[in-house]
């Protein structure tokens, strides 16, 4: 029997000064406990992400049978921000998902610096917390296991093939699964991009991102934002005591320094809030989080029948701070969409084309202005001189959180 996620929260992750290591015996034993394989399911989901977790959870929740593929086991650190709006929250509570047993931060303040340190601090409308993805993943999948997921984890889609109404998917252990639906929620970029033929990955994208997890002092309510020359990063408390540290620049910037130790020496201290971050921060990596060809670029959330939600469908720009909320929002949406289908209530072509009227109507707004945003920032004396402008147009910063974000859901 799995043991409820809520009992088993205190015991992901331990760091401290002198050692990293994980517990993990009682998830050892979790591994195992998958219901009977299933080779044929009427779910396959590509990616146990968050969207993927969601959408899995949400199908399996309906007497759906679901196939998740994840690349990795359970629980692990991913590059994110790990900040969560407040707007998702009924749903997850609609899934049994009980946040606070998380032991989330609670976060009702933002905050903006420019790279010369002028700042501005406004509230949050809705507000938000912070919890990391190695202890939210987890949850997810311990909660998805119970319902009836399957999971074939350390394993990835290498080839999709859709034919008959069925899908095949090949999986990098060479196993073969068949569904007649496939969720593609394998994050911002993967071979299967290739495999598909999508018009952005032959697109060589500028940016990169950075994540370390910290322990420093800082108030807890308060999720920031710092620009710098060519970049930006975010700062937020998350559960026990931590904070997460994550950001963005490119490629041609760390070339220019030639290291992340140098980079965030020589530029990230340029700001004084950063240079004070890092004085008075521990860092509790042995090494950062780190992936490369972050695109921004416009994305189908349908690909030769294969539904895409999350980051594989769109990625809003890191500095608007919401793209934990709109995988799990797009994870409803297509899931809502999916169970339809199954039922025999609408035919695959309405379903695709529902999907797509719905995605576009709830986010394509969204990352338009995201992209829009991020052009104001990167550049010193454009950064400086937006921040300085903005302190005195609170209803222009208000404006701007509402259109990269969303109502509650």
């Amino acid at each position: 029997m799995v043991r409820n996620p809520k009992h088993l929260v205190l015991d992901f992750e331990r760091t401290n000064t002198h050692q990293k290591g994980f517990y993990s015996a009682s998830i050892e034993l979790i591994q195992y406990s998958n219901p009977p394989r299933m080779n044929n399911p009427q779910v396959i989901v590509i990616g146990g992400g968050l969207a993927g977790l969601v959408s899995a959870l949400q199908l399996s929740q309906k007497g759906v049978e679901v196939v998740l593929v994840e690349k990795k086991s359970y629980p692990f650190h991913k590059v994110c921000g790990e900040y969560v709006s407040n707007e998702v929250r009924p749903y997850l509570g609609s899934l049994g998902v009980e946040i606070e047993a998380l032991q989330p931060a609670q976060l009702t303040h933002f905050l903006l610096s420019s790279p010369a340190g002028y700042t501005l601090q406004t509230p949050l409308d809705l507000g938000g917390f912070g919890v990391s993805r190695y202890r939210l993943d987890q949850y997810l999948y311990e909660l998805a296991q119970q319902h009836g997921v399957s999971f074939r984890l350390q394993a990835s889609a290498t080839d999709i093939f859709f034919d008959g109404d069925i899908f095949t998917v090949t999986l990098s252990n060479g196993q073969t699964l068949q569904a007649p639906v496939v969720i593609g929620a394998y994050g911002k970029r993967s071979t299967l991009d290739r495999r598909l033929q999508r018009p952005f990955f032959e697109q060589r994208s500028p940016y990169l991102a950075v994540k370390y997890h910290l322990r420093t002092q800082l108030p807890k309510h308060v999720i920031a934002l710092h620009n710098f020359s060519q970049g930006y990063a975010g700062v937020s408390a998350i559960e026990e005591d931590r904070y997460c540290f994550c950001y963005l620049t490119t490629r041609q910037n760390l070339k220019k320094h030639g290291t992340i130790a140098q980079l965030e020496a020589e530029e990230l201290s340029k700001n004084p809030l950063l240079r004070d971050l890092f004085t008075n921060s521990e860092s509790l990596y042995t090494q950062p989080e780190v992936i490369n060809e972050i695109s921004f670029a416009p994305k189908a959330c349908l690909e030769n029948h294969v539904l895409m939600t999350g980051d594989a469908a769109g990625l809003i720009t890191p500095l608007c701070g919401n793209g934990m909320a709109m995988a799990i929002h797009s994870a409803k949406l297509l899931s809502e969409q999916i169970l339809l289908f199954l039922r025999g209530q609408q035919t695959r072509n309405q379903t695709e084309t529902r999907y797509t009227q719905l995605w576009q109507q709830q986010f394509a707004s969204r990352l338009q202005t995201g992209r829009l945003v991020q052009r104001l920032f990167g550049q010193p004396v454009l950064s400086d001189l937006v921040v300085a402008s903005l302190k005195h147009l609170p209803s222009a910063v208000k404006a701007i959180m509402r259109r990269t974000h969303g109502k509650p859901f």
